[in-house]
C-alpha cells in the first residue's frame, strides 16, 4: 500500500479523543498546517547520524523529560533546570565512559497521554479519562475533560516557545563546559550528591586548564562553548502529527517537523494499526516502546515494516519491562533481534514498567527498582555481546517529590505529598536523575575493566 501523510486514516486507531466539534477540528487541522515547521529536515538526519553511532557503542543516548508537559506549569525556570540536569548527567556521563553523549529532551511537544480506560471515576461521577492538555484539562469537570482541538494550536505555540529558548541556552554561552559548576542545582548543592557533582566539576576544571594551556579555549573550538538539545515526544495524536508533515526541498522526503525524534508508544504499537502506518513513512529516527507482551515474531515483523532498509539509527527499541520481568523477557528478543541481523538502537526505559500504588494511594515508582532495571539492561547486553545504547527517563529538574527512595533524595510514602506536581506519572526529581547517572557510569566503568582484562 502507497503511503502517504493522511495514509493512517483508513487504519484503525487507538488512544485517540472523540472530538464533538468536527468543524473546530478541520479548522485547527488547517491552521497548523500552514504554521512553520518546529524543526528542520536537516536536524532529524543530525541525530539520526548520532543514533546510528549510539547504536554502534560509540555515543551514549540520554533521553529524558517530563512525563507531560502543561500549559499551567509552562514556565522559563523549569525548561531551564531541565536544561541543567541534562548537562549535568552529560557530564558525568562523559567523563566516565570517555564517550560523546546525544542529548535527546521529552519536551517541546510532549503533551499527550495514552491512558489505561477511556473513563475516570471519582465520587461515583464517571467522566473523559484525561489525556493531556493537547486534548483536554485535568481538572475532573464534564466541561473540562471535553477534548478541545483548538488546544493543538496551544501546545504548538507553547512548543516554539520552549524551542527558541532552548535554542538560545544551547548556543548563548548558558552551555559553556567552563560554567560546569554554574549547573548545579540549589536545591542539591548541599547534599552528598552535589558535593560528589562538585568534585567532578572541579577535575573537569583542572583538564580544562590543561587544554586552554595547549590553546584549546571555548574561544576557539565551538564544540566547548555550546550544545544540542534534540526534541522528542509521543507521537499519539495524530490528527497534530500529520498537521505538521512536510516535505523535504533537499530530498523529498516526508518529516514529521513536530519533533527531531517520535516514538510509538507500546498501547498504540499493533502492527495493523494507525500508529504504524503513519510511522513507516516519516523519515525522522523513531522510537518504539518493547514491554514484556512483545513476542519475537512479532518484534522482527514490526522492525521489518518500520526499517525495511534496515538504516542504522533510524529505529530506538525503547525496552520497559520492568525489574521483575526484564531477566526473563528481554533477552530471547534480544537474541531474535541479533540473529536476525537487525540494524536497531537498544535503549533502556526503567520508569513506566516500574508503577506501583504507595500506602498513601499515590501512583510512584521506587528508585531501586529502576536501578534494578537498569542494571539488568546492561548487564544482559553485556552477556548477549550487543550495545546497551543508552537510557529514557521520565524527569524533572525541579524538586518534585513523585519517585520514592534513592539515597539522595529519601522520600517516602508518607512525604510524597509535599511536592507531588506531575499531571499523569511519577518523574525522577534532579537528584534521582543525577544519581542515576553516577550508577550508570559506574556500571559501565565496571563492564569496560571486564572487557579490557
Amino acid at each position: 500500500m502507497s503511503w502517504t501523510p493522511s495514509s493512517w486514516r483508513a487504519f484503525i486507531i487507538k488512544q485517540q479523543p472523540t472530538y464533538l466539534d468536527q468543524e473546530a477540528l478541520q479548522k485547527t487541522e488547517s491552521e497548523l498546517k500552514a504554521f512553520p515547521p518546529l524543526i528542520f529536515a536537516g536536524e532529524a538526519r543530525e541525530l539520526k547520524e548520532q543514533m546510528a553511532a549510539a547504536g554502534r557503542g560509540e555515543v551514549f543516548l540520554l533521553q529524558g523529560g517530563d512525563c507531560a508537559e502543561s500549559f499551567s506549569d509552562f514556565n522559563a525556570k523549569s525548561i531551564k533546570n531541565l536544561l541543567k540536569l541534562m548537562l549535568q548527567m552529560n557530564m558525568v556521563l562523559m567523563y566516565s565512559t570517555g564517550k560523546p553523549v546525544v542529548k535527546v529532551g521529552r519536551i517541546a511537544g510532549q503533551f499527550a497521554k495514552p491512558r489505561s480506560s477511556d473513563f475516570e471515576e471519582f465520587d461515583g461521577v464517571k467522566l473523559p479519562s484525561y489525556r493531556g492538555d493537547i486534548v483536554n484539562s485535568i481538572e475532573f469537570t464534564p466541561e473540562a475533560r471535553l477534548p478541545r482541538a483548538e488546544n493543538m494550536i496551544r501546545a504548538y505555540n507553547q512548543s516554539a516557545a520552549t524551542l527558541n529558548l532552548l535554542r538560545a541556552f544551547s548556543l548563548g554561552g548558558f552551555a559553556d563546559i567552563n560554567k560546569v559548576h554554574q549547573w548545579n542545582l540549589d536545591f542539591i548543592k548541599d547534599n552528598p550528591l552535589g558535593q560528589k557533582y562538585d568534585e567532578l566539576s572541579y577535575k573537569i576544571d583542572k583538564a580544562m586548564k590543561f587544554m586552554a594551556a595547549c590553546g584549546i579555549t571555548s574561544e576557539t573550538t565551538p564544540q566547548l562553548h555550546q550544545t544540542t538539545l534534540y526534541t522528542s515526544h509521543e507521537a499519539l495524536l495524530l490528527n497534530y502529527e500529520q498537521a505538521l508533515t512536510r516535505l523535504d526541498s533537499e530530498t523529498g522526503e516526508y518529516y514529521d517537523c513536530s519533533a527531531h525524534m517520535l516514538w510509538i508508544g507500546d498501547r498504540t504499537r499493533a502492527l495493523d494499526e494507525a500508529h504504524i502506518e503513519y510511522f513507516r513513512g516519516i523519515k525522522n529516527p523513531i522510537g518504539c516502546k518493547v514491554g514484556p507482551s512483545m513476542q519475537g515474531d512479532e518484534l522482527i515483523e514490526l522492525i521489518e515494516k518500520l526499517n525495511p532498509q534496515n538504516e542504522e539509527g533510524r529505529l530506538n527499541l525503547i525496552v520497559r519491562m520492568g525489574a521483575n520481568k526484564i531477566a526473563e523477557s528481554f533477552p530471547p528478543l534480544l537474541k531474535k533481534v541479533k540473529e536476525a541481523g537487525k540494524k536497531v538502537v537498544w535503549s533502556c526505559d526503567p520508569m513506566h514498567g516500574n508503577v506501583e500504588k504507595s500506602a498513601s494511594g499515590y501512583k510512584t515508582r521506587d528508585f531501586e527498582n529502576i536501578l534494578s532495571e537498569v542494571k539488568q539492561f546492561f548487564e544482559i547486553h553485556q552477556e548477549m555481546g550487543t550495545i546497551a545504547a543508552g537510557i529514557h527517563l521520565e524527569m524533572t529538574g525541579n524538586d518534585v517529590t513523585e519517585c520514592t527512595g534513592s539515597t539522595s533524595s529519601p522520600i517516602t510514602s508518607e512525604s510524597l505529598s509535599d511536592r507531588y506536581h506531575t499531571q499523569c506519572d511519577p518523574r525522577l526529581n534532579a537528584s534521582q536523575a543525577l544519581e542515576l547517572a553516577f550508577v550508570i557510569s559506574d556500571v559501565i566503568s565496571a563492564q569496560n575493566k571486564i572487557s579490557k582484562a
